[in-house]
């Protein structure tokens, strides 16, 4: 078979995202779709289904001179399904979305800036699903790969439509640093001294032990002299007094893209006057994971994973990395880690924090006093290091995050049904197992302790044993992404040392949301379909596995039913998180002085599934009583 021409994987790509696109504005109520009364049924909208996906009907979305027409199922959460290979303008086919977005300039009600904008995201998007289609494997072979080398393969959030845009990458900038390029690259090193540098590490790590254990012996010793001699030569030190002067000074690596495009030209005086200084590039490579600014080790894969500093905007800000992330990461990560060790609870689910042992920022001293210049000038250098998934596995075990569980290979099949496959479990089994592992731990942070993690697909990394059977989780980010339930929760004020006032406090309602929409509506919109076209687990019975484990947890802990009640997991409907309409609409545009200035985004509300199931069972049960009292009589 010969292989796809660029035009082709253009187009295909193309098409797919135009069906994204369509799905999630109508999800988020940015543009709705009518009944297509030109397709000759009556032009009623069928109400979706409170569970699980309706039956197709015909849609159109009318964009001034063009109108799209497409057949779509209603889905779980009111969201859409459209048939990609339905899709119509006028009376030919659709598969660009730019073209669309075009089109619907006047209903989006979007200025010139905001479309000018968005147009370059999906378009730079819609490029790196093309380098995806060209390294596309058969699920076979994905679940094979290391945890690393499948980060790769992984086309990001799926809520977020333009989930690739990068802006500020170039086109040899993508093919050097995007995961999907696969192409391992070196951190160049620097040292900046105390009064701009910022380095916290965790209690017990020294600062030599972190560059002992991150740098080989010979590149510490070629460092420490290329920081000796600049020194000398910028007149901070001479010979004698060289030693305690290097001292003062503070290491950390810096992504290549970040020290071309930010550090030479912004921080050119601290670099000709000595008090930043290059150390150069040390040998080991680096892979970029799905959030790109973060790397990780493939020729020594002990040492830590690397979240760096990285002025490039992608989906909803600008990567960057605050003082206050990196002095929060290694406290906030000690105690984390110190619950899942100590709490009986947690230590049973075996769930890994992936702790943030160190965080180093250097302040920029022009942009530092002005206080309110735009955020991403105050986070232009900085790191943290994190331990990697695979420090803790045990021999035969996997890791995967959550989001690669939605990957379909080359072949048609999904990576899910491969490794349910290999498993030997049966797939209600397998699923089960996944669940009991990712609820329980998220569910006791949350609920005795006041802990929301951001449990989005990335930041969950679930862990495989030698059969393919999910057993534990693994969570990450926690500098910038930990929140606190407000109130009180003695068990967090004897344990957190000082941690929970580094942390956000949101209401109990909006830290519901940590589950509600990071993993049910955020995750499990999409999973649960692809559970039911590729394991043929009903869409109604995966919703009752979810709820069954939510309450299993819930049973267990009784002397915690107040706050069951607080952070409400069951209830009828929640507010709809739009994360499109924050990045799309122009708010992810604002050059605001504070990156997390309010909660995310919400547009009216959606039904929840859980108590959804909840109704549908109590009306079979009730059916089924009535019936037998009728053969009774």
């Amino acid at each position: 078979m010969s292989a796809a021409t660029d035009g082709e994987l253009w187009r295909t790509a193309g098409l797919a995202l135009l069906t994204r696109l369509i799905a999630e504005l109508a999800y988020e109520e940015l543009l709705v779709p009518v009944p297509d009364p030109s397709a000759g049924t009556a032009a009623r909208r069928p109400d979706p289904p409170p569970v699980g996906r309706g039956a197709p009907a015909p849609y159109r979305i009318d964009c001034g001179a063009a109108a799209y027409t497409f057949t779509a199922r209603r889905g779980t959460f009111g969201s859409w399904w459209p048939d990609a290979g339905t899709l119509r303008r006028g009376g030919g086919p659709a598969w660009d979305p730019v073209r669309f977005l075009l089109d619907a300039r006047e209903a989006l009600g979007w200025s010139g800036d905001v479309l000018a904008e968005v147009v370059r995201e999906v378009t730079a998007t819609q490029r790196a699903d093309v380098q995806l289609l060209r390294g596309a494997l058969p699920a076979g072979r994905l679940a094979d790969l290391s945890y690393v080398e499948l980060e790769g393969h992984q086309s990001g959030h799926p809520c977020m439509v333009a989930n690739k845009g990068r802006l500020g990458f170039g086109a040899t900038d993508a093919a050097r640093y995007a995961p999907e390029s696969r192409a391992p690259f070196r951190l160049r090193w620097l040292a900046a001294e105390a009064g701009l540098a910022r380095l916290v590490t965790a209690e017990g790590l020294a600062p030599g032990a972190l560059y002992e254990a991150e740098l080989p012996a010979g590149t510490r010793a070629e460092f420490t002299a290329a920081l000796h001699a600049a020194l000398i030569d910028a007149g901070l030190a001479d010979a004698g007094s060289v030693s305690a002067a290097a001292d003062r000074y503070r290491w950390l690596p810096v992504h290549p893209w970040q020290w071309e495009h930010v550090v030479v030209p912004l921080f050119a005086a601290e670099l000709a006057t000595g008090t930043l200084v290059d150390l150069g590039e040390a040998p080991d490579r680096y892979l970029p994971l799905q959030s790109v600014r973060t790397v990780a080790n493939v020729d020594t894969p002990g040492r830590r994973d690397v979240k760096l500093a990285l002025m490039i905007r992608n989906t909803l800000v600008w990567r960057g990395m605050s003082a206050d992330d990196a002095d929060a990461g290694p406290v906030v990560s000690s105690w984390l880690t110190r619950l899942a060790r100590e709490d009986p609870e947690l230590r049973a689910t075996g769930v890994i924090p992936l702790a943030e042992v160190a965080g180093a920022t250097v302040a920029h001293p022009a942009y530092d006093a002005v206080a309110d210049a735009p955020y991403r000038l105050h986070e232009l250098l900085g790191v943290l290091w994190r331990e990697p998934v695979a420090s803790h596995l045990a021999p035969g075990e996997r890791a995967r995050t959550m989001a690669a569980l939605l990957t379909v290979g080359a072949d048609g099949q999904a990576l899910v049904t491969e490794l349910v496959r290999r498993s030997g479990l049966a797939p209600e089994q397998w699923l089960t197992a996944f669940l009991r592992a990712l609820l329980p731990p998220l569910l006791h942070y949350l609920y005795v302790y006041g802990v929301a993690f951001t449990p989005h697909g990335e930041n969950v990394i679930c862990v495989f044993d030698a059969d393919e059977t999910p057993r534990r989780i693994a969570v990450k980010d926690f500098g910038a992404d930990i929140d606190l339930v407000e109130g009180d929760f003695p068990e967090r004020a004897a344990t957190d040392g000082g941690a929970g006032a580094l942390c956000r406090h949101w209401p109990a309602g909006l830290l519901a949301h940590s589950v509600l929409s990071a993993v049910f509506a955020g995750h499990f919109r999409y999973f649960s379909v692809l559970a039911a076209d590729h394991l043929g687990i009903t869409e109604e019975r995966f919703w009752s596995l979810v709820r069954d484990t939510v309450l299993g947890y819930q049973r267990t802990h009784p002397e915690h039913a107040a706050r069951h009640a607080l952070i409400d997991l069951m209830g009828p409907v929640f507010a709809r998180v739009c994360l499109n309409r924050e990045q799309l609409a122009g708010a992810g545009f604002h050059d605001r002085a504070g990156r997390d200035a309010q909660f995310d985004v919400l547009h009216g509300t959606v039904a929840n599934p859980l108590a959804a199931i909840a109704q549908h069972s109590g009306d079979a049960q009730q059916s089924g009583d009535t019936q037998q009292s009728g053969d009774t009589l």
